[in-house]
């Protein structure tokens, strides 16, 4: 069985997530999503949703197995626990695919990084984009 890991903050779900995660589901047998953890978020704003939420409204995704959150001291602990095959990373995800190739292998793990180069276009296929509509139709109050 081919086990594979995708990651991500999925604050807001929207079309963008559904075709990365369907991507994902495509290169095996099992997908596990590991959901950041709000305090690990550093590369954009902390996230609106709560990460327990944030979890459930993933793992009732159709193409997810299983969704966790993320561990809060180390975001290699889960990927050690769950040993995958495959670890995908969505086409503008911040991870360096070298980077992560080296942290794996520092780690004894010998998993390949693929990252999914399909997006969804729509218009609001952004949870940046999405939060900003609602300023604009709704202000800030």
């Amino acid at each position: 069985m081919k086990r594979v890991v995708a990651t991500g903050t999925f604050d807001i779900i929207h079309p963008g997530h559904i075709k990365f995660l369907e991507e994902a589901k495509k290169l095996g047998d099992e997908l596990i999503v590991i959901v950041a953890r709000e305090k690990n978020v550093k590369h954009k704003p902390k996230p609106v949703i709560p990460e327990e939420q944030r979890r459930k409204v993933v793992e009732a995704i159709k193409f997810v197995d299983k969704a966790i959150l993320g561990d809060k001291e180390d975001i290699f602990k889960p990927i050690m626990e769950l040993k995958p095959d495959i670890i995908v990373l969505g086409y503008d995800q911040h991870f360096s695919e070298e980077w992560l190739r080296e942290e794996l292998k520092k780690r004894g793990l010998n998993c390949e990084v693929v990252r999914i180069k399909v997006k969804e276009e729509c218009e609001l296929c952004s949870s940046h984009k999405i939060i900003e509509r609602i300023v604009e139709r709704y202000g800030v109050k």
